[in-house]
Protein backbone atom coordinates (compact mmCIF):
# COMPACT_ATOMS: atom_id res chain seq x y z
CA UNK A 1 0.00 0.00 0.00
CA UNK A 2 0.95 3.19 -0.61
CA UNK A 3 0.58 6.34 1.71
CA UNK A 4 0.27 9.85 1.39
CA UNK A 5 -0.09 12.51 3.95
CA UNK A 6 0.04 15.42 1.32
CA UNK A 7 -3.31 14.42 -0.76
CA UNK A 8 -4.77 16.68 -3.52
CA UNK A 9 -5.70 20.81 -2.42
CA UNK A 10 -9.55 19.25 -3.56
CA UNK A 11 -8.94 16.47 -0.99
CA UNK A 12 -7.68 18.92 1.72
CA UNK A 13 -10.29 21.43 1.12
CA UNK A 14 -13.15 17.92 1.89
CA UNK A 15 -11.27 17.00 5.11
CA UNK A 16 -9.36 14.47 3.61
CA UNK A 17 -5.56 14.17 5.62
CA UNK A 18 -4.30 10.94 4.30
CA UNK A 19 -5.04 8.74 1.32
CA UNK A 20 -3.85 5.02 1.45
CA UNK A 21 -3.83 2.98 -1.81
CA UNK A 22 -4.36 -0.26 -2.13
CA UNK A 23 -4.11 -3.17 -4.95
CA UNK A 24 -8.11 -3.20 -5.62
CA UNK A 25 -11.51 -1.97 -4.32
CA UNK A 26 -11.53 -1.68 -0.34
CA UNK A 27 -14.84 -3.07 0.66
CA UNK A 28 -14.86 -2.81 4.19
CA UNK A 29 -12.79 -1.32 7.11
CA UNK A 30 -12.79 -1.42 10.55
CA UNK A 31 -11.38 0.08 13.87
CA UNK A 32 -9.38 -1.13 16.55
CA UNK A 33 -10.87 0.44 19.71
CA UNK A 34 -7.50 2.36 20.81
CA UNK A 35 -7.82 4.01 17.09
CA UNK A 36 -4.34 3.63 16.06
CA UNK A 37 -5.25 0.36 14.38
CA UNK A 38 -7.20 -0.27 11.14
CA UNK A 39 -8.40 -3.00 8.70
CA UNK A 40 -9.53 -3.44 5.35
CA UNK A 41 -10.37 -5.67 2.80
CA UNK A 42 -10.65 -5.67 -0.72
CA UNK A 43 -11.81 -8.80 -1.85
CA UNK A 44 -10.35 -8.98 -5.48
CA UNK A 45 -6.97 -8.38 -4.42
CA UNK A 46 -4.90 -11.56 -4.79
CA UNK A 47 -2.25 -11.40 -2.11
CA UNK A 48 -3.25 -8.13 0.00
CA UNK A 49 -6.94 -9.13 0.40
CA UNK A 50 -6.82 -7.74 4.38
CA UNK A 51 -4.21 -5.36 5.14
CA UNK A 52 -3.44 -3.67 8.91
CA UNK A 53 -2.66 0.05 8.64
CA UNK A 54 -0.73 1.50 12.04
CA UNK A 55 -1.78 5.10 11.41
CA UNK A 56 0.90 7.25 14.18
CA UNK A 57 3.70 4.78 11.82
CA UNK A 58 2.47 5.16 8.27
CA UNK A 59 2.61 1.51 8.09
CA UNK A 60 0.70 -1.54 6.40
CA UNK A 61 1.15 -4.91 6.73
CA UNK A 62 -1.05 -8.37 5.29
CA UNK A 63 -1.11 -10.82 7.65
CA UNK A 64 -2.80 -13.08 5.37
CA UNK A 65 -0.70 -13.78 2.19
CA UNK A 66 -3.30 -15.67 0.57
CA UNK A 67 -7.14 -14.32 -0.84
CA UNK A 68 -9.61 -16.84 0.36
CA UNK A 69 -12.43 -15.04 -0.65
CA UNK A 70 -12.20 -12.96 2.75
CA UNK A 71 -15.45 -10.77 3.02
CA UNK A 72 -15.34 -8.56 6.33
CA UNK A 73 -12.85 -8.49 9.40
CA UNK A 74 -13.19 -6.96 12.76
CA UNK A 75 -10.57 -6.90 15.92
CA UNK A 76 -10.81 -8.90 19.20
CA UNK A 77 -11.10 -5.85 21.91
CA UNK A 78 -8.79 -6.99 24.25
CA UNK A 79 -6.14 -9.80 22.40
CA UNK A 80 -3.78 -9.20 19.39
CA UNK A 81 -6.53 -11.22 17.86
CA UNK A 82 -7.85 -10.68 14.29
CA UNK A 83 -11.72 -12.47 12.86
CA UNK A 84 -12.11 -12.43 8.88
CA UNK A 85 -14.73 -13.75 7.88
CA UNK A 86 -15.04 -15.86 4.34
CA UNK A 87 -18.40 -16.60 2.67
CA UNK A 88 -18.61 -19.30 5.21
CA UNK A 89 -16.40 -19.21 7.71
CA UNK A 90 -14.54 -16.63 10.51
CA UNK A 91 -11.38 -17.42 11.34
CA UNK A 92 -9.56 -16.08 14.47
CA UNK A 93 -5.39 -15.00 13.83
CA UNK A 94 -3.33 -14.14 16.51
CA UNK A 95 -1.29 -11.69 15.16
CA UNK A 96 1.40 -11.81 17.51
CA UNK A 97 1.72 -15.33 17.25
CA UNK A 98 1.21 -15.38 13.26
CA UNK A 99 -1.31 -18.24 14.20
CA UNK A 100 -4.51 -19.22 12.99
CA UNK A 101 -6.43 -20.20 16.63
CA UNK A 102 -10.15 -20.48 16.32
CA UNK A 103 -12.43 -20.87 13.13
CA UNK A 104 -16.32 -20.89 13.17
CA UNK A 105 -18.40 -22.74 11.01
CA UNK A 106 -21.60 -20.67 10.62
CA UNK A 107 -25.08 -22.64 8.94
CA UNK A 108 -25.16 -19.64 6.63
CA UNK A 109 -24.15 -19.21 2.82
CA UNK A 110 -22.91 -16.18 2.66
CA UNK A 111 -21.48 -13.83 5.82
CA UNK A 112 -22.25 -10.08 5.43
CA UNK A 113 -20.62 -8.79 8.50
CA UNK A 114 -19.66 -9.75 11.98
CA UNK A 115 -18.80 -7.94 15.17
CA UNK A 116 -17.20 -8.68 18.51
CA UNK A 117 -18.36 -8.20 21.92
CA UNK A 118 -16.66 -5.81 24.06
CA UNK A 119 -16.07 -8.82 26.21
CA UNK A 120 -13.96 -10.22 23.69
CA UNK A 121 -15.80 -14.14 24.03
CA UNK A 122 -18.62 -14.01 21.98
CA UNK A 123 -19.08 -12.93 18.21
CA UNK A 124 -22.00 -12.33 16.17
CA UNK A 125 -22.19 -12.72 12.55
CA UNK A 126 -25.03 -11.42 9.88
CA UNK A 127 -25.76 -13.25 6.75
CA UNK A 128 -27.66 -12.47 3.78
CA UNK A 129 -29.79 -15.75 3.72
CA UNK A 130 -31.96 -13.77 6.59
CA UNK A 131 -30.00 -15.28 9.55
CA UNK A 132 -27.76 -13.91 12.64
CA UNK A 133 -25.65 -16.56 14.47
CA UNK A 134 -24.64 -15.85 18.06
CA UNK A 135 -20.93 -17.71 19.17
CA UNK A 136 -19.87 -18.12 22.16
CA UNK A 137 -16.10 -18.88 22.08
CA UNK A 138 -15.84 -20.24 25.25
CA UNK A 139 -18.63 -23.15 24.12
CA UNK A 140 -17.94 -24.06 20.61
CA UNK A 141 -17.04 -23.48 16.97
CA UNK A 142 -20.85 -24.12 15.88
CA UNK A 143 -23.46 -21.20 16.95
CA UNK A 144 -24.98 -21.05 20.52
CA UNK A 145 -27.79 -19.31 19.22
CA UNK A 146 -29.57 -18.55 15.41
CA UNK A 147 -31.66 -15.80 15.08
CA UNK A 148 -34.37 -15.98 12.40
CA UNK A 149 -36.33 -12.64 13.01
CA UNK A 150 -35.83 -10.68 9.63
CA UNK A 151 -36.91 -11.65 6.12
CA UNK A 152 -34.46 -10.18 4.18
CA UNK A 153 -30.48 -10.13 3.67
CA UNK A 154 -29.14 -9.13 7.40
CA UNK A 155 -26.43 -6.88 6.04
CA UNK A 156 -24.95 -5.55 9.61
CA UNK A 157 -24.66 -6.25 13.55
CA UNK A 158 -23.38 -4.02 15.80
CA UNK A 159 -22.71 -4.27 19.70
CA UNK A 160 -22.92 -1.31 21.57
CA UNK A 161 -19.12 -0.55 22.78
CA UNK A 162 -20.42 -0.09 26.76
CA UNK A 163 -24.41 -1.00 26.96
CA UNK A 164 -25.72 -4.36 26.90
CA UNK A 165 -27.16 -3.82 23.48
CA UNK A 166 -26.75 -4.75 19.96
CA UNK A 167 -28.64 -4.13 16.39
CA UNK A 168 -29.15 -5.90 13.25
CA UNK A 169 -29.80 -3.99 9.68
CA UNK A 170 -31.28 -5.61 7.05
CA UNK A 171 -33.11 -5.53 3.37
CA UNK A 172 -36.51 -5.84 4.56
CA UNK A 173 -36.31 -1.59 5.34
CA UNK A 174 -36.03 -2.80 9.46
CA UNK A 175 -33.47 -2.62 12.10
CA UNK A 176 -34.05 -4.73 14.92
CA UNK A 177 -32.91 -3.76 18.36
CA UNK A 178 -31.51 -6.63 21.05
CA UNK A 179 -30.69 -6.65 24.83
CA UNK A 180 -27.57 -9.20 25.47
CA UNK A 181 -26.42 -9.63 28.77
CA UNK A 182 -23.25 -11.98 28.86
CA UNK A 183 -22.46 -13.13 32.17
CA UNK A 184 -18.96 -13.41 33.86
CA UNK A 185 -19.65 -16.92 34.73
CA UNK A 186 -18.91 -19.17 32.13
CA UNK A 187 -21.43 -21.36 33.06
CA UNK A 188 -23.97 -19.06 32.12
CA UNK A 189 -25.18 -18.98 28.92
CA UNK A 190 -25.89 -15.12 27.33
CA UNK A 191 -28.95 -13.67 27.59
CA UNK A 192 -30.68 -12.42 24.55
CA UNK A 193 -33.98 -10.43 24.45
CA UNK A 194 -35.65 -8.71 21.46
CA UNK A 195 -36.40 -5.02 22.38
CA UNK A 196 -37.30 -3.17 19.33
CA UNK A 197 -38.60 -3.16 16.04
CA UNK A 198 -37.20 0.22 14.20
CA UNK A 199 -39.13 1.26 10.79
CA UNK A 200 -38.43 4.47 8.50
CA UNK A 201 -35.98 3.54 5.27
CA UNK A 202 -37.48 2.61 2.40
CA UNK A 203 -36.48 0.03 -0.13
CA UNK A 204 -34.19 0.84 -3.24
CA UNK A 205 -33.09 -0.90 -6.07
CA UNK A 206 -34.11 -3.94 -3.91
CA UNK A 207 -32.04 -2.92 -0.77
CA UNK A 208 -33.02 -2.00 2.26
CA UNK A 209 -30.55 -0.60 5.51
CA UNK A 210 -27.17 -1.23 4.67
CA UNK A 211 -25.24 -0.26 7.66
CA UNK A 212 -25.39 0.57 11.33
CA UNK A 213 -23.37 1.87 14.27
CA UNK A 214 -23.82 3.10 18.63
CA UNK A 215 -22.98 6.23 19.10
CA UNK A 216 -19.65 5.39 22.24
CA UNK A 217 -21.52 6.05 25.27
CA UNK A 218 -25.37 6.60 24.46
CA UNK A 219 -28.20 4.54 23.80
CA UNK A 220 -28.75 6.69 20.37
CA UNK A 221 -27.87 4.16 17.00
CA UNK A 222 -27.17 5.54 13.30
CA UNK A 223 -27.93 3.58 10.75
CA UNK A 224 -27.64 4.22 6.52
CA UNK A 225 -30.34 3.04 4.01
CA UNK A 226 -30.34 2.26 0.08
CA UNK A 227 -33.09 5.14 0.14
CA UNK A 228 -30.16 7.96 0.29
CA UNK A 229 -30.97 8.52 3.89
CA UNK A 230 -28.87 8.47 7.44
CA UNK A 231 -31.25 8.29 10.39
CA UNK A 232 -30.65 8.83 14.43
CA UNK A 233 -32.53 6.78 16.31
CA UNK A 234 -32.94 7.59 20.12
CA UNK A 235 -34.65 6.82 22.98
CA UNK A 236 -37.24 9.48 22.47
CA UNK A 237 -37.34 8.81 18.71
CA UNK A 238 -38.18 5.32 19.38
Amino acid sequence: CMWSAHPSAKLRAAGVALVVQHAAAVRHVAWHRKGDYVVTVAPRAETRAVVLHQLSRQFSQAPLRKNAGYQCAAFHPRAPVLFVATQRVVKAYNLAKQALVKKLTPPVRHIASIAVHAGGDNVALASYDARLCWFDLDLSTRPYKTLRYHRAAVRRVAFHPSLPLFATASDDCTVHVFHATVYNDLLENPLIVPLKVLRGHAVHDDLGVLDACWHPTQPWLFTAGADHTVRLWTEAAH
